[in-house]
């Protein structure tokens, strides 16, 4: 889902995580993970400069403060694949008050299970630990803005798009509002 919507809407900054596992096969420092080994992802963390971080299935992940600061300084909305454990973290720091949280939950544990493995990425342990794991992970649903069941992919994106499109119009999400209807009231004095 992640990557359609960045297909979608070019102007969404993507957070890289940060992360001490293993590179996959094709995957770059940068451009999928930030790859760090224990040390270095520490050294981070202790500088202030993740935004969140966790300890999911032996490795750290997290997500390097700056790129987002930065984006949300030029009027970008970073787009976040975490966790429940960052997204709560997101949510409880201070840039939370502009974060908007989605949970996507599959339409079957059996499905959850399919997918993982058609995905062809992990081993036959690593599936089992998600799996195991995904339990507590969708315990965590009801602390997000929004949910949504992914039964079919393409009605899962079209109400993603919706809720970006929402959150984008609310009133405090567009700043030249103000303006705008100023100007509207100028014109009222004008005729």
């Amino acid at each position: 889902m992640a990557k359609r919507l960045m297909e979608w809407d070019p102007t969404l900054k993507f957070s890289v995580s940060a992360t001490t596992r293993k590179p996959r096969e094709g995957e770059e420092h940068g451009v999928h993970y930030w790859f760090h080994d224990h040390a270095g992802f520490r050294a981070l963390v202790d500088q202030g400069g993740m935004l969140e971080h966790a300890e999911v299935f032996g490795n750290h992940y997290g997500s390097p403060r700056a790129p987002v600061e930065e984006a949300m300084a030029g009027g970008r909305d970073t787009l976040f694949d975490v966790d429940w454990q960052g997204g709560q973290q997101i949510r409880n720091s201070a840039l939370g008050r502009d974060a908007v949280s989605v949970f996507i939950l599959p339409p079957s544990i059996l499905e959850l299970d399919r997918r993982l493995r058609a995905r062809g990425q992990d081993s036959e342990d690593v599936i089992a630990g998600r799996m195991a794991k995904s339990r507590d992970e969708i315990s965590h649903w009801a602390e997000y803005d929004y949910v949504l069941i992914n039964d079919d992919q393409d009605a899962c994106f079209a109400r993603l798009q919706a809720i970006v499109v929402a959150e984008r119009l609310k009133r405090e999400r567009q700043p030249d509002l103000s303006d705008f209807v100023r100007a509207l009231n100028r014109e009222f004095e004008e005729r």
